[in-house]
C-alpha cells in the first residue's frame, strides 16, 4: 500500500504529540509555594511596612535599612509555611532602601525589583506613599531627560560613565540653560541620584511649580578606582582619591559636558553640591578652584579624619581671599542632628568661621540618609541661579 507524504507528515506528529504528552504526565509535577502568591514590602494602611521573603531552609533572617532609628536590623520570624516576616514601626511617607540578611548572607527581596545600584553592592527601595512623598513622586507635569552618557577619561585611562539630566523641552529648542554638578556619597555611583535620589523627577516638580529655574544636572561617577585593599583607606589614599577626582572633575567631565550640551560655562551658571563623600569633594574643588561656582551646597558632610588638618594648609589661598565671599552668591550647608559625620561637620564649620567664609547652615532631622538629601536637593534647588 502506498503512503502519501501528507499522510505519513500527519502519521509522525501525531506520534510526536502523543510521545511528548507522555513524557510531561510521567514529569513530576511542580507542587505549589508560598512564595508563588507572597508579596513583599507591603505597605499597610497605618504606613507600617511588612517585610517578607520565602526560605523554608534558613535558620535566621534580619533585615537593615535607612528606616530603622538606630540603625541596628530587624529580626524576622518565620511562620509554618516556611515565610519569614517583619512589620516595622509606622513610617512617614517617603522612599527607603533595604536588605535582607539569610543566614549571615547579604540577599535582595526576590519580590521587589526596585533596586538602588552601589559600586560594589545592590540594595531594595521602597515606597510609603504619601502626601510628604509629592515633591520627589512621578507627577503628571512634563518631564526632562536623564541621559546615561560615557565617556572616555584620559585621567583615569578608561571609559567611565555619568548621567544628564535636561529639563523639559531642551531638545525642541537652541537655549543655553545654567548647569547644575551633583555629586554622590561614598559606595555609590552616578545612578545614585537618579534612583533613590529621585533627582529628575525633584527637578521636574520644582521646575513645573515655577519655583527653579531650567537647568542642566550633571551627576558623574565620582567613586574612583581603588588598588586591592583591606579594611578604611589611609591618609595617603584619602588624598589620592581627592586628587584624583579633581583632576577627573576639573579636565574631563566639566570639559566634556560643557562642549557636548547647550549650557552658559560661566561661574554665574554654575553650582556644585553633594553629599557626603560628594560634600567633601565639593569642598575641595570650590576651594581649590572658586572661580568656577557661585553656588556650592554641602549636604551631610565636611573635611573627613586627617584633612582637616591640613586644610588651612592646603586651601589658603582661597581661606584668606577677601573676594572670596563677595564671589559666592550662595555658600550651604546642611547636616542632620544624629549624623554620624557631625563632628567632621563642626570642625570644618570653625575652620569657615575662623576666615569668616559667610554660609548659609541648616541642621535638620534625622541621620546620615537619603531621606535627608532628597529633602535638601529640593531646598537647595530653587536657591540657584537667582
Amino acid at each position: 500500500m502506498k503512503t502519501s507524504t501528507t499522510t505519513r507528515g500527519f502519521l509522525l506528529a501525531l506520534c510526536t504529540s502523543l510521545a511528548a504528552s507522555l513524557t510531561m504526565a510521567q514529569a513530576p509535577q511542580r507542587i505549589p509555594t508560598p512564595n508563588d502568591t507572597l508579596k513583599s514590602p507591603k505597605v499597610l494602611d497605618d504606613k507600617r511596612a511588612m517585610i517578607q521573603i520565602y526560605a523554608p531552609k534558613a535558620s535566621e533572617v534580619m533585615v537593615g535599612g535607612d528606616f530603622i532609628a538606630g540603625g541596628k536590623p530587624l529580626s524576622l520570624t518565620k511562620n509554618d509555611q516556611g515565610v519569614w516576616s517583619v512589620v516595622t514601626a509606622p513610617l512617614k511617607p517617603d522612599y527607603y532602601t533595604y536588605t535582607l540578611m539569610v543566614d549571615g548572607v547579604r540577599t535582595m527581596d526576590p519580590k521587589n525589583p526596585t533596586i538602588k545600584q552601589g559600586i560594589s553592592s545592590l540594595e531594595n527601595v521602597m515606597a510609603v506613599p504619601g502626601t510628604e512623598t509629592a515633591f520627589e513622586d512621578n507627577k503628571a507635569v512634563p518631564h526632562g531627560e536623564v541621559r546615561e552618557v560615557w565617556y572616555q577619561s584620559n585621567t583615569l585611562g578608561m571609559a567611565r560613565r555619568l548621567h544628564v539630566y535636561t529639563p523639559p523641552g531642551y531638545e525642541k529648542g537652541n537655549t543655553k540653560y545654567p548647569i547644575f554638578y551633583l555629586l554622590h556619597g561614598a559606595g555609590d555611583d552616578d545612578s545614585g541620584w537618579n534612583t533613590v535620589g529621585r533627582a529628575g523627577f525633584i527637578l521636574d516638580n520644582l521646575i513645573a511649580a515655577g519655583k527653579a529655574k531650567p537647568m542642566v544636572v550633571v551627576m558623574p561617577n565620582g567613586s574612583m578606582p581603588m588598588p586591592p585593599s583591606t579594611g578604611m583607606p589611609d591618609a595617603n589614599m584619602m588624598n589620592r582619591m581627592r586628587s584624583l577626582f579633581a583632576d577627573e572633575f576639573l579636565k574631563e567631565i566639566m570639559p566634556t559636558v560643557e562642549k557636548t550640551y547647550r549650557v552658559l560655562p560661566n561661574r554665574e551658571n554654575r553650582a556644585l553640591a553633594g553629599l557626603s563623600m560628594g560634600g567633601f569633594q565639593t569642598l575641595d574643588v570650590s576651594l581649590t578652584r572658586p572661580e568656577l561656582f557661585d553656588y556650592v551646597g554641602v549636604f551631610s558632610s565636611g573635611f573627613f579624619g586627617a584633612t582637616i588638618d591640613e586644610a588651612e594648609t592646603k586651601y589658603a589661598k582661597a581661606l584668606n581671599d577677601p573676594s572670596f565671599n563677595k564671589n559666592k552668591k550662595l555658600f550651604w550647608v546642611s547636616i542632620g542632628k544624629d549624623d554620624f559625620v557631625m563632628d567632621a561637620n563642626k570642625k570644618t564649620l570653625a575652620l569657615l568661621d575662623k576666615h569668616q567664609i559667610k554660609y548659609q547652615y541648616q541642621e535638620t532631622s534625622g541621620g546620615h540618609t537619603w531621606v535627608n538629601w532628597r529633602q535638601y536637593l529640593n531646598q537647595y534647588v530653587p536657591m540657584l541661579f537667582k
